[in-house]
Parts: C-alpha cells; sequence; structure tokens
C-alpha cells in the first residue's frame, strides 16, 4: 500500500510542536530551581505546581471545541497572545501572587495550545500514514522538551531572565510560522457547542465504572508520575554531588558531551545542571519504538501495570542516589522512563479501545480529567519533599514515592478483579 505524502501544512505544525515544547519544558523542569533562588518554601513551590499542571491539562478538555468553531489557526494566535506576555512577566514580576498568576496564565496558554498540533496530525493524515504521523509528532514533542531544558538551564546559569527571553523567542517564532505558514487543513467540523461538550463528558462520566477508573489513573499513576517531574530537577540541583556526576559523565561519554549537560559555577567547579538531566525526553526518543513493539504483544492492564513496577525501581534508585553514589540517578531515571514509555502510550490507548468507536475523543478528553486530577494534588509531594529535606534526609520523598506506585498496583489489581477488565472494541 502506496503512503500519502504528508502535505506541508503537516511539517510546519510538527516545527510549532518544537517550539512549544521548548518554551514549556524550558519553564517548566526548571521552575522549582528559580523558585527556590527567590526563597520560596516547597509548600508555596507545590501551590503553583498543582494549579499549573491542572490548568494546562483541564482546558484542553474543552479548547478543541473552539478550534472546531474558529480554526485552528485562529485560537493556536490566541494561545500565543496569552503565553508571550505571561513569559515576559516572569521577568518582572517576584512577588508569589505574582509568580503564581503568571504561571496560571502560561498555563491556560498551554492548555488552549496543547490539542491544536495533535488536531491537525489527526486531520492532515489517512490511514496509510497516520502512525507514522503521530510518531513523528511524538518525536517532535520528545525534541523540545529535551533541548528545552538544556538551553535554558545553560542560559539560567549566566542569568534567569536570558532563559525567559529564550522562551519568549521560542513563542514569537511560532506566531510568526503560524501567521505566515500555517493553512488551516480542510475537515469536517462537528458543531459541538461548548454547553454540549460539558453534558457528553457528564455522560461519560456517568458510567460509575470508567469514573472511578479515571480516578484510580489520577491519583495512583498521574500523581506519582508527575511528582518525578516537579521535584527531580530540584533533587539533582539541591542535593546531589553534582561535581561528581559531571567526571562521572566525562568518564563514559567524553568531556565534550558532560559539557553540554554542565556549567562552570563562580567557583570555578563545572556541575550538572539538574534540568539538563532530569527528564525523559532523550530516553524515550531512543527506545520509544523499541519498548512499545515489544509490549504491543501483551495486554494493556497487565503492561500498563508491569510499567508502574518498573518505573517505582526507578523510584527507589533516585533516592539510592543520594546515600550512595550519585551516579545512580541516571539508572533511576532511565528505569523511571522506560515505565512510563510502557504504561503511559498503553493506558492512553486502552482507554481509546475501550470507548465505542463514536466516543472515542469523548473519553480520551475525560482522560485529561485524571491527568489534570494528578496534576493537581502532585504539588503535595514538593511540600513533603521540603519537610524530608528539612530532615537532611531529601531522598526520602522518592521512597514514599515508590510506595504509592505499589499500592496503586494493588488499587488497580483490585479493581479489575472485582469490577473487571473493560472490554477493548475490535473496531
Amino acid at each position: 500500500m502506496n503512503r500519502t505524502p504528508f502535505p506541508r501544512v503537516f511539517w510546519v505544525a510538527n516545527t510549532i510542536e518544537v517550539l512549544e515544547r521548548f518554551a514549556y519544558y524550558g519553564i517548566y523542569f526548571g521552575f522549582g530551581i528559580y523558585m527556590e533562588h527567590l526563597g520560596y518554601t516547597k509548600g508555596q513551590l507545590g501551590i503553583v505546581q498543582s494549579v499549573f499542571l491542572f490548568i494546562s491539562y483541564a482546558i484542553p478538555v474543552i479548547s478543541g471545541t473552539f478550534a472546531d468553531k474558529y480554526g485552528f489557526k485562529k485560537v493556536l494566535i490566541v494561545s500565543y497572545l496569552a503565553y508571550l506576555p505571561s513569559i515576559l512577566l516572569l521577568i518582572i514580576t517576584k512577588s508569589f501572587s505574582g509568580i503564581a498568576l503568571t504561571m496560571l496564565s502560561i498555563g491556560l496558554a498551554a492548555g488552549i495550545f496543547k490539542p491544536l498540533i495533535s488536531g491537525t496530525v489527526r486531520t492532515v493524515t489517512d490511514k496509510t500514514n497516520k502512525t507514522l504521523g503521530f510518531g513523528i509528532f511524538y518525536a517532535m514533542v520528545n525534541v523540545g522538551g529535551s533541548f528545552g531544558p538544556i538551553v535554558a538551564g545553560k542560559l539560567r546559569a549566566i542569568s534567569w531572565d536570558y532563559a525567559f527571553y529564550a522562551a519568549a523567542i521560542s513563542i514569537g517564532l511560532m506566531l510568526f510560522i503560524t501567521i505566515f505558514f500555517y493553512k488551516e487543513p480542510e475537515r469536517e467540523i462537528e458543531g459541538i457547542t461548548l454547553k454540549q461538550k460539558f453534558k457528553d463528558i457528564l455522560s461519560a462520566l456517568s458510567d460509575v465504572k470508567f469514573a472511578i477508573f479515571l480516578v484510580l489513573l489520577g491519583l495512583f499513576f498521574w500523581l506519582p508520575f508527575w511528582a518525578f517531574f516537579n521535584l527531580l530537577a530540584l533533587y539533582v540541583d539541591k542535593n546531589l554531588d553534582t561535581a561528581k556526576l559531571y567526571l562521572d559523565l566525562k568518564s563514559v561519554f567524553g568531556t565534550g558531551f558532560a559539557n553540554f549537560f554542565s556549567q562552570v559555577d563562580e567557583a570555578g567547579t563545572r556541575k550538572i545542571l539538574g534540568e539538563t538531566i532530569s527528564h525523559t525526553g532523550y530516553i524515550i526518543m531512543i527506545l520509544q519504538i523499541f519498548v512499545s513493539r515489544i509490549f504491543e504483544k501483551f495486554r494493556a492492564i497487565p503492561s500498563f501495570l508491569f510499567g508502574l513496577v518498573v518505573a517505582a525501581v526507578g523510584y527507589c534508585f533516585l533516592g539510592y542516589s543520594m546515600i550512595s553514589s550519585p551516579s545512580w540517578v541516571f539508572l533511576g531515571i532511565l528505569l523511571f522512563a522506560v515505565g512510563e514509555m510502557i504504561s503511559s502510550p498503553r493506558i492512553q490507548e486502552y482507554i481509546t479501545w475501550i470507548a465505542p468507536k463514536e466516543k472515542a475523543g469523548l473519553y480520551m478528553g475525560s482522560n485529561f480529567l485524571a491527568i489534570g486530577i494528578g496534576g493537581l494534588v502532585s504539588g503535595l509531594y514538593t511540600f513533603i519533599y521540603g519537610q524530608f529535606r528539612n530532615m537532611n534526609h531529601p531522598e526520602y520523598v522518592w521512597f514514599v514515592l515508590a510506595a504509592h506506585l505499589i499500592v496503586g498496583i494493588i488499587a488497580i489489581s483490585i479493581f479489575t478483579r472485582t469490577l473487571g477488565e473493560f472490554k477493548e472494541l475490535e473496531e
């Protein structure tokens, strides 16, 4: 079967996605370090992280409705007009309320943006090229998500303002590309009103079994998932011997590679920057296809739960890196990334396939609520980390998170054994 070539808007949209993830993750991964730099408590940081993540993942539930009514291009531009001034405000505002409101605005912009590029990709692909198309899209997410923290980290080592300027420039480029190169893709408009959207979501959630399942996912998968990204950069930067991390990385991969993730501090010591390594994007780019090929042969729920086990072991190694050699952190990140690659795609695919075909989008929209619930509560672990750090044992937070995942495995296993797994549809 011949594969349909991708239209120009496909590549334009993916370029925009790289730039947006560059800006978003460049700010998000280093944000805990920035709040500590300003002297705020971990409880205050947790509040901002929770609101930011909840807004980022609750807004996509409804923003696609506006895209259907007004067009992808117009709604993309609206998201940039919320993004750009908010990022620039981070340079000016230093008060807690000002930072919280600014991050809320960035979360709103990201939430508006989030479904639009994937929606474009879905619109301009067909059965001959959709798998490749979404594979390219997922890779672009991880390219931007990997390079954003690296560039922002090296810039903030000079001045935090430079890191925020880089993110703002990225959004500015997106605005330019969208205005001059993004062509609205042709598609059928569903014409669903916002009121109908809410009614449909409530209809999906009226299935009590499905609603309970989403809550379990929010509390036992997405909550500890977000805690990893909320905490790891701060933990690495402030609690591990990052000079030793640099030397270990240099001994294995060479000076040039190690320098890419590090910066020389005021005392002349070269150290790894926490946010440059504290994410999974670079691992996902390399291993996702390989991991997916292995686990596509197995049933969804057992695969999902096995991924949680792998992630829990990864958390244990993150804690162990504080007690033993800091380089164990790399194994912890690798294992968490493998757990993420097994669990996250499988559970989202599962939710799509348990829905009636005409309600697949509705069920996936409801899934954003589970992701949002996890994000909303995730700031609790930032507070817990702060308490453990005051006790001079910040590593304890990772052992608690590992236990959290194990409890989640037990809870979801009990759920599926008592109420039964959802039936995946054939088509």
